[in-house]
């Protein structure tokens, strides 16, 4: 949440912090274990090739999570509970996310 940037009108919404970023072709496969543990897609902590494109993914869908639900989807008391949580994809939504918010952050995750 804390790489997220409002401008004085507070409608444009920018995204920040890319220290991790690369350049990388979308059919090629990384093995890079990077980034901030709350928003790793299950093949990061899995420690397994995976594409960029999917995982940036995942991590904007935890992040859509953060601004409906006010918390992070996947919990844990250390990181290996964490990235257990993570790869088991047990998505609980609070009541109040619209049906339609339930079934997108579905499919991104």
């Amino acid at each position: 949440m804390e790489n997220i940037l409002l401008d004085e009108t507070k409608t444009v919404v920018k995204m920040i912090d890319f220290g991790f970023s690369t350049c990388i072709p979308h059919e090629r496969k990384v093995k890079i274990f990077c980034g901030t543990p709350s928003y790793m897609a299950p093949e990061i902590v899995s420690k397994i090739e995976y594409s960029g494109p999917p995982a940036d993914i995942w991590a904007l869908g935890v992040l859509l999570f953060a601004l409906l639900c006010g918390k992070f989807p996947f919990k844990g008391q250390n990181d290996k509970e964490l990235y257990s949580h993570i790869c088991t994809k047990e998505l609980v939504c609070p009541d109040h996310v619209s049906p339609a918010a339930k079934k997108f952050l579905n499919k991104i995750f």
